[in-house]
């Protein structure tokens, strides 16, 4: 459960009161106010109650009535057990993609996966070979609108959330808006930095001494959305541009399976445009 809004006296025991009241055990609770005389509350409880899901729609009407209206405060209430349904983009980089599937095959990622749509065929053997659904949906030229008329068609009610894992084509604001999930990208470096094609030739150039990842929310400002996470590891001035991109590639996958494990355990909280992440 998430609870979020001004920050005054009285939430956290009027959350634990509710749910004292339907005999859940709380597992864990984690909360952050960003100034407690009138700041912004959050809050992330993990709860367990035989039978949950009989019980959620009663322990909602008691936190509208005991903690939304008198606290004016937001909530979401969901199943852990439920996984969030996963698309998956991706282009020819295949090194994001890859790592998602292999984790979630192993179970480290409680999500489902009900299909990987790309701009390129090439991938389509190796998906499928995790059981995945694949579909091959080109983008080519300025005019986008045909391609995101389909993956509209192909993600209605069928998607909780969308990660790019590098794919390499811009989504126009009304894609985002007509989606109407959360969108996750994962960047090389750390934003702004070595936008375009080619940022590990550009960083190479630069001389850096750190190269990283970062994984955000996507909106229609390109890579300006809210930051989930972010690694770097060192680099030497012996390091070539392929040594970079090789290394930069392993924090590319490590941020992004973070970042999505974290949204499917409702761990991060969007508050403007940054975020709380109870990781």
């Amino acid at each position: 459960m998430i609870v979020q809004g001004a920050d005054r006296t009285g939430i956290v025991s009027a959350v634990a009161a509710v749910l004292a009241r339907h005999q859940a055990n709380i597992v864990s609770l984690d909360q952050y106010s960003d100034d407690p005389l009138g700041g912004a509350f959050f809050q992330r409880t993990v709860f367990s109650l035989d039978n949950l899901p009989l019980v959620l729609p009663e322990i909602a009407r008691d936190l509208d009535k005991q903690v939304k209206r008198p606290y004016a405060l937001d909530y979401t209430l969901r199943d852990l057990s439920v996984p969030l349904r996963m698309a998956v983009f991706a282009s020819k980089a295949d090194h994001c993609l890859l790592d998602l599937l292999w984790r979630h095959r192993r179970g480290e990622l409680p999500v489902s996966i009900p299909m990987v749509i790309s701009n390129h065929p090439d991938m389509a053997e190796e998906v499928r070979g995790f059981g995945i659904p694949f579909f091959h949906v080109p983008s080519a030229g300025p005019d986008k609108s045909a391609a995101e008329a389909e993956h509209l068609r192909l993600l209605k009610g069928n998607v909780d959330f969308v990660v790019l894992a590098r794919y390499m084509q811009i989504l126009s604001g009304s894609f985002i808006e007509q989606a109407g999930v959360p969108i996750i990208n994962i960047h090389h470096s750390f934003l702004p930095a070595f936008i375009g094609a080619g940022p590990y030739a550009k960083a190479k150039e630069r001389g850096v001494k750190l190269i990283g990842a970062t994984a955000h929310y996507v909106t229609e400002d390109l890579d300006e959305g809210p930051i989930i996470e972010q690694d770097v590891v060192r680099v030497t001035h012996a390091d070539t541009a392929a040594d970079l991109m090789r290394r930069g590639a392993d924090v590319e996958r490590a941020v992004l399976s973070r970042a999505v494990l974290w949204h499917a355990e409702d761990r991060v909280i969007r508050s403007g445009n940054h975020t709380i992440v109870f990781a």
